[in-house]
């Protein structure tokens, strides 16, 4: 899509084609009358986005929202919707215990915002289709790739994994989990410390499964990001992220004695096919290192309970 036609409907005004600052999706940032933007894509629900960060604004959560603009923010672009938001200024997180803690700590007090209903009628998390072919093709996928870069996958042992878990989706769908409306994709690089933790990518939020949220947090939090350790959070590092996060949430037995379940659904939902899909990824060693932790974690994930 054509970065100069979506700034202009916005009314930025480039003589240059724009650079996206983010490789997998059109996203601006431009400068006008000293004051630095981001312009990037969102949801389709958009109306739903904004109600729901308007709500978490005015409980003085640092997440970002539209700026007022004399054109219309958001609006729609062809088929895809467009958003304009105030770029941030801050550190990025480098893994320091402290950051750790502070981010357990943001994602417990978004969690505990939640109505108790989707009021905000964001999209609905419904992800429990899974079946034995498509792990059968991704794990001989994810085998070709790692191989390629020196890397012995064993696969029996993650097809496995892979396969327990698609036979007990439908139990974790029907197990009346408790559900958040919450800004999903929850990872460092979608927060900016001021120093407190500034979100500055909602876009994704959802209703979902606390704990679903929870899991993607353990297993993504340091993905993409270079300043980031090459792995998952260690077993002490989760503890500390955990106990930031249980400063504002109480969670359930039903939640703790799901969650292994939950955690390894995840992986299947969202890890799966990052690792089959992505041979860019394969190739950086950040992330292939990032990779090989995630294997490990599915393998045993002793170190990474709730209690």
């Amino acid at each position: 899509m054509n970065g100069k036609l979506i700034l202009h409907r916005f009314g930025f005004e480039l003589n240059e084609e724009p650079t996206s600052i983010y490789a997998f999706s059109p996203v601006y940032r431009v400068r006008i009358d000293k004051q630095d933007l981001i312009v990037k894509r969102t949801q389709r629900k958009v109306d739903s986005l904004l109600a729901y960060t308007s709500m978490l604004k005015k409980q003085e959560v640092n997440v970002v929202t539209p700026v007022p603009l004399k054109a219309k923010n958001p609006q729609q672009i062809d088929d895809t919707n467009f958003i304009v938001y105030p770029f941030i200024e801050g550190k990025l997180y480098s893994g320091k215990e402290e950051e750790i803690y502070e981010a357990g700590k943001f994602l417990g007090r978004i969690h505990q915002l939640s109505p108790n209903a989707n009021v905000y009628e964001l999209p609905e998390y419904d992800v429990y289709d899974f079946n034995q072919e498509e792990v059968e093709e991704s794990v001989s996928s994810i085998d070709k790739l790692a191989k390629a870069e020196g890397v012995l996958v064993e696969c029996e042992l993650l097809q496995g994994k892979l396969l327990e878990s698609v036979q007990r989706q439908s139990d974790l769908q029907e197990a009346g989990l408790i559900h958040v409306a919450t800004p999903h994709d929850y990872k460092a690089n979608n927060l900016i410390y001021t120093p407190e933790p500034y979100l500055i990518d909602p876009d994704n939020a959802t209703w979902i499964p606390r704990i679903f949220d929870l899991a993607l947090a353990l297993l993504l939090f340091h993905n993409e990001h270079k300043d980031a350790p090459y792995r998952t959070f260690s077993p002490k590092e989760w503890r500390l992220f955990l106990s930031g996060y249980q400063t504002y949430v109480t969670l359930t037995d039903k939640e703790k004695s799901l969650w292994i379940h939950a955690l390894e659904h995840v992986f299947l939902d969202e890890v799966m096919w990052l690792m089959a899909e992505v041979e860019e990824d394969w190739q950086n060693p950040a992330q292939k290192q990032l990779f090989i932790s995630l294997l490990n974690l599915l393998y045993d994930s002793s170190g990474y309970k709730l209690d």
